[in-house]
């Protein structure tokens, strides 16, 4: 059983965190009966307490197999370290020099819930300004850094987030409006090892994005590029995608001083 303190103003708290912190520890689900187990805990306790964190969005329960795992709250929560500023200043240098070699407009940006939430924003010589201002947010189902950060969550995670078509959003006459067309783009940037959107956000306008990734492949970040989608061919694509790779590594490289999943040249 795992020792841990617990505040005595606070039990309920304390366990719940405590729960989460089990679930942390392993890397399948587990069943209410091993948390109750483990934790010293009633299971009368567990299912509450788990109840609480999933309609919180800290766990997900996986009906079929009768267990638990975190949920995407859990996630975006230990994912928050990286929007600190160290991340920002290591992701500003490298985002600088990814638009003065592709020449269009950079932006650096995070998953915050169900919303791509840009960080940082650098635009090309000459481009115009876009939407994805910093501290802007979009939909994550509509941008290319979203569907590259999503591509890295579980099934689970993303049912969490969009349990219904009619939580999509849509901006233009373009984009995802059904679960699974959503399901496609996820597995398409997942299988390439970047994304793609073209007039999602803005029409006349296409953006490729890498996300970047941990030691365990988990999504920190994305970094992608926006251009006029009249300008870019199959092979500009390609090139671009190759450069939004590369940079969405240095990036992991700088914060996590650790190697990535192999490089995947664009299809």
């Amino acid at each position: 059983m795992i020792d841990m303190p617990r505040p005595g103003n606070a039990p309920a708290a304390a366990h719940a965190l405590d729960v989460l912190t089990l679930l942390s520890h392993h890397v399948a689900p587990l069943p209410a009966s091993a948390i109750a187990r483990d934790l010293g805990l009633p299971r009368s306790t567990v299912y509450h307490l788990l109840a609480v964190l999933r309609d919180r969005g800290f766990v997900v329960h996986l009906g079929e197999e009768r267990r638990y795992g975190l949920g995407t709250a859990a996630f975006e929560l230990g994912s928050a370290y990286t929007r600190q500023e160290p991340l920002r200043w290591v992701a500003g240098t490298i985002l600088s020099r990814l638009v003065q070699r592709t020449t269009h407009s950079g932006h650096f940006a995070v998953l915050d819930g169900r919303d791509t939430l840009y960080l940082l924003e650098e635009r090309g010589a000459g481009q115009p300004s876009l939407v994805s201002d910093v501290g802007v947010r979009l939909p994550a189902t509509l941008t290319a850094t979203g569907l590259a950060m999503l591509s890295a969550l579980t099934p689970a995670q993303v049912r969490a987030l969009w349990p219904s078509r009619h939580d999509l959003s849509l901006r233009t006459a373009t984009g995802p409006s059904s679960l699974t067309e959503l399901r496609r783009l996820l597995s398409d940037a997942r299988r390439r090892g970047y994304a793609i959107e073209d007039g999602f956000v803005t029409t006349g306008f296409g953006s490729v994005a890498a996300a970047v990734l941990d030691h365990t492949g988990r999504s920190l970040a994305a970094v992608g590029v926006t251009f006029p989608s009249s300008e870019v061919d199959a092979g500009l694509m390609g090139e671009l995608a190759v450069e939004v790779q590369q940079a969405a590594r240095s990036v992991a490289r700088h914060v996590r001083g650790t190697a990535l999943v192999t490089h995947r040249s664009p299809r």
